[in-house]
């Protein structure tokens, strides 16, 4: 599912918060919802070869995907940001006065002895069912399922925190948000993520989460 940022309206919590959104260490009681503001770095320049683990820049030049990107998110009360160069750049542009709080169990997923092989070199897993191909491991790497189980504790944490949480992270971060609001980590590798994309989910008291919109962009 793609949308056009620019076509967006304010989410309901957004709303309920407006006069909040500022505030960098808000506190919000524990029985109200936690709207997860997930956002893909910028393309990363990665040279046509493999980078999960391997650290590269991100192309920061369009500004108006970065505006669109903001004015969607607006304020957060909390933030949350891989320590991969191109989220770290990202976070940057997107909110320059902020030191947002990096946390390592927000990186990608490590693709092992794939990491900087040139994408035309590497196997072909497409006739993989989802459940099979979040199990597969690459040598010396991780599986989708391994990158879940170490993201998952980081997104239920950022969720207790209540009110709004901006992340800035990766496909394979949010591909296991989605999972994680699915009952299925699997079920996560079917969404797209594009770069500089918004994905909210909104985690509910007791448990239960609603996934409010994925990958939308700017058009």
């Amino acid at each position: 599912m793609v949308l056009c940022i620019s076509a967006l309206a304010p989410s309901p919590l957004s709303k309920q918060k407006r006069g909040q959104r500022e505030r960098r260490n808000a506190t919000v009681p524990a029985d109200t919802p936690t709207e997860l503001l997930l956002i893909r770095h910028a393309p990363a320049l990665t040279e046509g070869r493999m980078a999960g683990r391997r650290d590269v820049d991100a192309d920061c030049s369009d500004a108006l995907a970065f505006a669109a990107v903001r004015g969607a998110v607006g304020g957060a009360d909390h933030w949350r940001i891989s320590p991969a160069r191109r989220c770290v750049q990202t976070a940057a542009v997107l909110w320059p006065d902020a030191e947002p709080p990096q946390d390592p169990r927000l990186w990608e997923q490590d693709f092992g002895a794939w990491e900087d092989m040139p994408y035309a070199d590497l196997p072909d897993l497409g006739a993989l069912s989802l459940a099979d191909l979040a199990a597969h491991r690459p040598p010396l790497g991780e599986s989708f399922l391994d990158l879940s189980a170490r993201v998952v504790p980081a997104l239920r944490e950022a969720c207790a925190l209540g009110g709004r949480v901006g992340v800035v992270a990766h496909a394979g971060v949010i591909r296991a948000a989605l999972g994680m609001a699915l009952g299925a980590a699997e079920r996560g590798l079917a969404f797209q993520v594009a770069p500089l994309s918004l994905t909210t989910i909104v985690a509910l008291p007791g448990g239960a989460f609603s996934i409010a919109g994925v990958n939308r962009m700017r058009r």
